[in-house]
């Protein structure tokens, strides 16, 4: 199976903001791409809110600020009910370690989306996706990938049995200690992100997929690596997280899966907080063993927290492109 680019483009024509980070996308058909992301003045700020860009065949139609208060909004991610209709997750909080998730909801392909509301009452910390697609089981089981920052960071899944009108946490998964003890912990890099986040040490914002042996996870990590974690039992629990070959320069990553194959874009780079360039897509047949499809981008500069959909024969890939804009891209297997 081969990969042929059929559009390479921008969200915005022009950004509606000073930054842009973390972005999200969902396929609404072959023509027609929503693309949520961010933005505000600076990472962590009251002024940040969330964004939404609708592309036509590539070519942006609107862009418009739809969630915002006088709070912090970060990580939007889409996904889609059994009846069709358009989840939009999100987290608000200036406090990272205590930002609670909320839920927009459209009834209209994202034309308008309902006030938002809390997805877990009284949730702090964060339930539901941190930040990648959920993924939805044969079974019809949906498995949030979560994570939380309130103290050492680490991953779990929030199960839905009941097309996410409700949530049940998994146990929660740690980096094995003697991964820890191997932290670089210190800091060289100049990445605008909020302070808050460079003490952090473990696992966070897993991205998931499923086969024959089960579901796994692939993590974000501060030990240089990229770490996965497996579960025989639909999501119930987890193995103890362990390295695959792939660095990581704890920034995030997403996956997706066509014919059995998966498909990862990521920064190749290990060391905590590693310089966030280059960014690349590879593909996997086992998910720990990995090989270089295309570099995505590659100069001195910030590519990050890519979103990977498959759908259909196609595939579409987002990511920050220098905080000034978000990349989308589409291909097609032939």
């Amino acid at each position: 199976m081969k990969l042929s680019r059929v559009f390479d483009t921008f969200a915005c024509d022009s950004l509606p903001c000073a930054m842009c980070h973390a972005s999200n996308l969902l396929p609404l058909d072959e023509h027609t791409v929503l693309v949520s992301f961010f933005g505000g003045s600076y990472e962590g700020l009251e002024d940040t809110a969330i964004y939404l860009s609708r592309l036509y065949d590539g070519k942006c139609v609107s862009t418009e600020r739809i969630a915002y208060s006088d709070e912090a909004h970060w990580n939007p991610v889409f996904f889609r009910y059994l009846d069709g209709h358009i989840g939009l997750i999100f987290k608000v909080g200036n406090v990272i370690a205590r930002w609670r998730s909320y839920l927009m909801e459209s009834f209209d392909n994202a034309q308008s989306f309902s006030a938002p509301r809390e997805l877990v009452a009284g949730d702090v910390g964060g339930r539901g996706p941190v930040r990648n697609k959920p993924l939805r089981l044969k079974s019809g089981r949906i498995l949030c990938p979560a994570s939380l920052e309130d103290g050492v960071w680490r991953a779990f899944v929030d199960i839905s049995d009941d097309d996410m009108k409700s949530l049940r946490k998994s146990p929660e998964i740690f980096c094995p200690e003697e991964e820890l003890e191997k932290c670089d912990g210190s800091i060289k890099a100049d990445i605008k992100v909020s302070e808050q986040s460079f003490s952090g040490r473990g696992v966070i914002q897993p991205t998931l997929f499923a086969d024959d042996g089960g579901v796994h996870m692939l993590l974000r990590s501060t030990v240089g690596s990229v770490m996965r974690s497996d579960s025989t039992d639909e999501g119930e629990t987890w193995c103890a997280p362990y390295r695959v070959e792939m660095p990581n320069n704890n920034s995030g990553l997403d996956a997706d899966m066509h014919d059995g194959r998966l498909y990862l874009v990521c920064n190749p780079v290990a060391g905590n907080w590693g310089l966030r360039s280059p960014i690349t897509l590879f593909s996997s047949e086992d998910g720990c063993h990995f090989r270089q499809e295309e570099i995505l981008d590659s100069e001195k500069a910030e590519f990050s927290y890519p979103c990977v959909r498959v759908a259909g024969d196609f595939m579409y890939i987002c990511y920050t492109y220098k905080r000034n804009n978000i990349r989308v891209i589409k291909y097609k297997f032939v």
